[in-house]
């Protein structure tokens, strides 16, 4: 990515096809190219002299000719959002009107933003922190209540906060032991008392510990609960599919073994979203490409959280024990939902197992799929979210979390052994480094570019 903070970026900010353009420009020649280009109507004042954070209504011209009338937003450094002076074109948006303005600003010296420029900059000119810039794009992807919260209080900084406040803990005695070591020939001497030292760790491991369980709620939130949809070809898995989401999303047909592959949907229950797994038929077959969809059918099992288990009314016994050997060992710790479909056809079924649910349906038909909807919901068992909670949804996150737990139980375990304070203080020093990693302060070029690169251009 090239990220030359002298030059002057500018994008288009809005989505293509909406009554309004926004064009974003930063950097040192923001404003001049701006004006260079806008002329404004009523005021009769260059931008440079208008106030920050002001609106001037005016023309943007070409020559002699009006190509739009437009508002100028105004941002003066470092009150802007990338910390740069700033100007934000409000346009009409015709994606001519749009390309012009863009090309017209290029002529004057600006050059094409790329993706996650504008966080890029905010990023680097300490408007933000690593977390809270990561916050942006998934404020921007949220889907759900639940999403959009987590968003707000990580770009908000309420997770950056409870960060620093370890950091600073542990650096505190990092800078003890460290100044023991400098009076290393005095063997009696320790500042930093080794009581406290244990129960800051201990403090310490259990926060880090919540924030990496926190992880599979958060990830359940951020990318969906993973619910796989099985049973025998021709139970109706597909049917049932399609119905949940309300769309033909999946292929139906009498003809057995038509799902051969994977098909994932996600669909929006109570503010929770629920990645739906639409699994090839578990049967005997001697067809090459359905035992690989068979195989995967039992791979998705595995990283689901809920399971479907469709069987077919007519002959519920016979699908259930030719089935139970091979799908309950992969449903051990999961929230197993026994389905009955094509209730309509049949009365006789049989009893479920204890541990897990079960209800009759028509998939077909539609009936009973409320109640269905109903179960996911408390099979989820995701908490309520607000905004002031701290929940991990970020698997960069969730890997440095991981690697400074690890430090902080190996300060914990060398202090029962007695180690001497220059090993506690590597490992403390560890544990500081993956911290301070989320926020950004020890993050490489690379890493950077791995983030920025995902987010749109404009933003």
């Amino acid at each position: 990515m090239n990220n030359n903070q002298e030059d002057t970026i500018c994008a288009i900010a809005t989505a293509q096809g909406g009554a309004i353009g926004l064009i974003r420009v930063s950097g040192p020649q923001a404003i001049a190219y701006t004006s260079a280009i806008f002329n404004p109507i009523k005021s009769g004042k260059k931008l440079k002299d208008c106030l920050p954070y002001s609106l001037t209504y005016g023309h943007i011209i070409e020559g002699n000719e009006t190509v739009d009338e437009v508002m100028v937003s105004l941002f003066k450094a470092p009150h802007s959002y990338t910390g740069e002076d700033s100007t934000e074109i409000a346009c009409h948006g015709s994606s001519y009107i749009l390309q012009k303005v863009i090309q017209m600003l290029i002529k004057q010296g600006c050059r094409l933003a790329q993706p996650g420029e504008y966080t890029q900059r905010a990023f680097l000119n300490g408007k933000m922190d690593l977390s809270q810039a990561e916050a942006v794009a998934d404020l921007i992807a949220a889907t759900s209540a639940a999403t959009h919260r987590l968003a707000m209080n990580q770009m908000r900084g309420g997770f950056s906060k409870k960060l620093a406040e370890l950091r600073d803990e542990l650096l505190k005695f990092t800078a003890l032991i460290e100044l023991e070591l400098d009076f290393s020939d005095h063997e009696d001497i320790e500042f930093a008392d080794r009581i406290e030292l244990r129960q800051l760790a201990s403090h310490i491991e259990q926060v880090i510990a919540q924030l990496v369980e926190s992880f599979q709620v958060g990830n359940a939130i951020k990318q969906g609960v993973p619910v796989a949809i099985i049973g025998e070809t021709n139970a109706g898995k597909s049917t049932l599919l399609n119905a949940l989401l309300g769309e033909d999303r999946a292929i139906v047909s009498e003809i057995s073994g038509t799902t051969r592959d994977v098909i994932e949907d996600t669909i929006i229950l109570n503010g929770i979203t629920f990645r739906f797994i639409d699994t090839a038929g578990i049967r005997q077959t001697t067809d090459e490409i359905e035992n690989l969809g068979i195989e995967r059918t039992f791979r998705k099992i595995d990283q689901a959280s809920i399971v479907l288990w469709l069987l077919d009314a007519t002959c519920a016994y016979r699908q259930y024990n030719d089935l139970a050997a091979q799908v309950l060992p992969h449903c051990k710790g999961k929230q197993l939902i026994l389905v009955y479909n094509k209730e309509d056809l049949s009365s006789c079924l049989p009893a479920p197992p204890d541990d897990c649910q079960h209800i009759s349906i028509s998939a077909k038909k539609g009936t009973h799929l409320k109640e269905l909807r109903d179960m996911l919901v408390n099979c989820a068992h995701l908490p309520e979210i607000t905004q002031a909670d701290i929940i991990v949804t970020n698997v960069r996150h969730y890997e440095a979390l991981t690697h400074a737990l690890d430090a902080i139980q190996r300060v914990q375990l060398g202090m029962e052994r007695g180690i001497s304070g220059d090993f506690l203080a590597q490992d403390i020093r560890e544990c500081i480094y993956h911290l301070s990693d989320i926020v950004g302060e020890v993050t490489t070029d690379d890493t950077l570019q791995f983030i920025f690169k995902h987010f749109c251009v404009g933003k």
